[in-house]
């Protein structure tokens, strides 16, 4: 064996040379392993029929044979080249053998001598296939991560990334219990095995199941560029977040429903707004502007159940989530029978868990939080559940009155929620003029920002959130058709589409004097903003002079008002038919604009805690492990404000990195789901009803703005600072979070831009991998083009 790494008295080799030792050691490892015969370019070259020869003797009883790549710089300790060479499932017979392996050379390209060729017997009666890490790539953590396929009988639709039925499950290692699933639990074992045989903790393997069999396929180094994260540090923060979680999934008083299930975008959604494992400040600011008490109070000022006590968002180890109990609490009625209630609040939790794919669509899939057009046909999903006729058309009702007071064109809690934002606008010049210290402008601008921006937005999203499902509920009883929507929405005026506009005709330093506070990480003290690195979003040189402004194509005929006027009526919703698309079309365009005027409140939140730190000799990379509680703290006392921010960050760091290497499920329903799971699939959100194709770019990486023009771009977390890639012309856009209801969707209706928002961790990991991509919303679907 001309092995390359040793460890122990394990030697990886080439793929042949390291099945070859693992064929010789198969009981050791509890797994079948096939038996290789494999040989050198320069031996075929030389003598192939002699290998031929010796490959039919060899295999004369097999029907099928598989011809692999066994090159020299495949399965190294850099690299793993994997799929970047040819296979071959053939015929034992020997010109077709003979072909395949020509085949497999050629694929090599410019082959070496020593370059290999490997044969082994073809299983085709497979039942599951896939590809096993035993340490989570992306972090480092250590998680079993199985990717595997036991729906079509493919060997290579997860190594080949072309697989639409696969599934991808979670084991953290060394954990007491074993998977239940049967197969899952062999497989966390064999490579248990694996580890200990080879001493190498980073394993990348392939496997396939076979009648009842587990055959070990390849065994390679998994290439991990994160550094080690520290395995006991990791056992313990789970072991706290199950802890934790156990004693919460209780009966709790005041809240209905038997238990909780936590998620990471139901409801404000921390997922997209400030990522997965933010640091302290981002996560802090969050809780203190909306998930604390504002989110509370708002829902109660709409007619909702009052739970002004309960914070939103819990903290797992960094990992902000939302607690799905509390939320399904706050969608509920106010007036409505506290039996029925209950009773709604669990079967909510139950229909998540049954359909946990559905995280990102709770409110359009799962509750009844407001009253549409079609609500009466989506309801008698309740029948199923034990719900009487007499309970439904109470829930029924209840929801019709929260959406009518909602709606009111004339006096709805959203006009004057409106109003406020001019207070916002006013009182933040003001204190941004005064000559107060920049820590105690952080302490107003918080306060200002709670009651008249993220109080009156929060407002103005369930407005605007009644508004989208109102519309959609039209398209779906043939009210209007789906082409009107989208003409509706592309007629919208807001934020998106000013911008746009203004960046093509606005001299350079108006356009940054209006959105220069913008930045892509709205709660990110890290994340520049656009005034701060203009040339690093937008490319001045390339600007049009003029760019036509927008006609309405919306239009209503007087046989669709009057339908739509006897629709509404006999719905109990009035009958001012331009009332209610007056309703929609502002209740939308405010939210947006609420979430933009705010946003700017919080970016200068963040300038001047930067400005703070720096003074007292902290960089903003530092500054991003504050706690935001602590400025209430110095505003109020006479305290060593170095040490005070001293201390804040050093705790900020140390829970951030107690964290790292953590995957946590975006649904996390009971203390043994943070061990094992499942990683369930997004449906995507397809904005648009157009289909485009292009190269595909990643905003998670630095890049110039120069690059993304006729780009369709990926965007992991999209909140309002991203507005700054509608200046350019993009094909169209993808986010790894989102719902049909966000900021991101909304800004692509209006804009008629194609976009897929909310594809999900998996899919979103594999169009990172990708060239070329198409987004096909007609069809719903994204495709992989090279």
């Amino acid at each position: 064996m001309d092995g390359t790494i040793s460890m122990n008295n394990f030697s990886f080799g080439t793929k042949a040379e390291t099945l070859e030792l693992l064929y010789k050691n198969k009981n050791i490892i509890n797994a079948q392993v096939l038996k290789p015969y494999y040989f050198s370019v320069e031996t075929w070259r030389n003598n192939s029929t002699d290998v031929l020869n010796e490959l039919t003797e060899e295999f004369h009883e097999i029907e099928k044979l598989i011809v692999r790549s066994s090159a020299k710089n495949e399965d190294t300790d850099k690299e793993s080249q994997a799929g970047k060479y040819e296979s071959v499932v053939c015929e034992n017979d020997y010109s077709i053998i003979k072909n395949a392996i020509n085949e497999v050379i050629s694929s090599y390209g410019e082959s070496q001598e020593d370059d290999q060729v490997l044969v082994q017997e073809a299983i085709t009666d497979v039942e599951c296939s896939g590809v096993a890490f035993s340490r989570e790539p992306s972090t480092g953590g250590y998680y079993y991560v199985i990717n595997y396929d036991d729906t079509t009988g493919s060997t290579s639709s997860v190594t080949s990334g072309t697989g639409s039925n696969t599934r991808l499950f979670y084991w953290f290692a060394g954990s007491e219990e074993y998977p239940d699933d049967y197969n899952m639990s062999r497989v966390c074992k064999a490579v248990e095995k694996l580890v200990d045989f080879t001493d190498c903790s980073n394993l990348d393997i392939e496997f396939l199941v076979s009648k009842g069999n587990l055959y070990i396929l390849q065994v390679r180094q998994l290439v991990i560029s994160k550094n080690k994260v520290n395995y006991e540090r990791q056992k313990e923060a789970l072991r706290r977040i199950s802890m934790m979680i156990r004693h919460q999934n209780c009966r709790k008083p005041f809240l209905y429903g038997n238990r909780t299930i936590y998620g990471v975008m139901p409801d404000w959604n921390p997922a997209e707004m400030i990522g997965i494992h933010p640091r302290n400040l981002a996560a802090s600011i969050y809780k203190e502007l909306i998930t604390d008490n504002v989110w509370a109070y708002q829902r109660d000022n709409y007619g909702y159940k009052k739970l002004r006590s309960f914070p939103l968002m819990v903290d797992f180890c960094g990992y902000p989530y939302i607690d799905v109990r509390v939320s399904f609490n706050s969608f509920i009625p106010e007036e409505l029978d506290c039996h029925i209630a209950d009773r709604l609040v669990n079967y909510y939790l139950d229909r998540l868990e049954e359909l946990p794919d559905k995280h990102d669509k709770v409110e359009f899939d799962i509750v009844f939080s407001c009253y549409t057009f079609d609500l009466s046909k989506r309801i008698k999903v309740l029948e199923e559940y034990g719900f009487s006729e007499k309970e439904i058309k109470n829930i029924t009702d209840s929801l019709r009155d929260i959406t009518r007071r909602i709606s009111d064109n004339d006096n709805g809690l959203w006009k004057s929620d409106a109003k406020k934002l001019a207070i916002l606008e006013q009182r933040r010049e003001e204190i941004e003029k005064s000559n107060l210290r920049d820590i105690d402008k952080v302490f107003w601008l918080i306060e200002d920002c709670k009651r008249y921006g993220t109080l009156p937005f929060a407002g103005l999203a369930r407005a605007g959130f009644v508004a989208v499902q109102l519309l959609k509920s039209m398209v779906s009883e043939d009210i209007i058709t789906e082409e009107e929507n989208n003409r509706f929405m592309n007629d919208l005026e807001t934020v998106g589409s000013s911008m746009r506009n203004d960046f093509l005709m606005m001299d350079k330093d108006d356009f940054l004097n209006k959105y220069g506070f913008l930045r892509p990480g709205t709660y990110d003290i890290c994340s520049k903003r656009y005034d701060e690195e203009p040339e690093l979003y937008f490319s001045w040189c390339n600007r049009g002079e003029y760019i036509p402004q927008k006609i309405d194509n919306f239009r209503l005929s007087l046989t669709q008002m009057e339908h739509i006027r006897n629709t509404i009526k006999k719905h109990g919703l009035g009958e001012d038919v331009l009332g209610l698309f007056s309703f929609i079309k502002g209740a939308i365009e405010w939210r947006e604009k609420a979430k933009f005027i705010f946003t700017k409140s919080v970016s200068d939140i963040l300038k001047y805690i930067g400005d703070w730190g720096e003074k007292e000799g902290f960089s903003r990379e530092e500054m991003s492990y504050l706690d935001i509680r602590i400025v209430k703290d110095v505003y109020n006392g006479s305290v060593d404000e170095k040490e005070v921010i001293s201390n804040s960050i050093t705790t900020g760091k140390k829970a951030f990195e107690e964290g790292e290497g953590i995957i946590l499920p975006p649904l996390i329903v009971d203390e043994d789901t943070v061990k094992e799971f499942y990683y369930p699939d997004s449906q995507p959100n397809f904005i648009t009803q157009n289909r485009v194709s292009g190269d595909v770019i990643s905003l998670d990486n630095d890049i110039d703005s120069t690059e993304i023009d006729n780009k369709i771009l990926l965007i992991e977390s999209a909140d309002p600072g991203f507005d700054w890639i509608f200046s350019h012309e993009i094909k169209g856009f993808i986010t790894k979070y989102g719902g049909a209801n966000s900021h991101m969707a909304i800004r692509a209706g209006e804009l008629n831009i194609p976009a897929a928002i909310g594809v999900g961790d998996r899919l979103y990991k594999s169009l990172n991998h990708a060239k070329i991509v198409e987004i096909d919303s007609p069809k719903r679907i994204i495709n992989i083009l090279r």
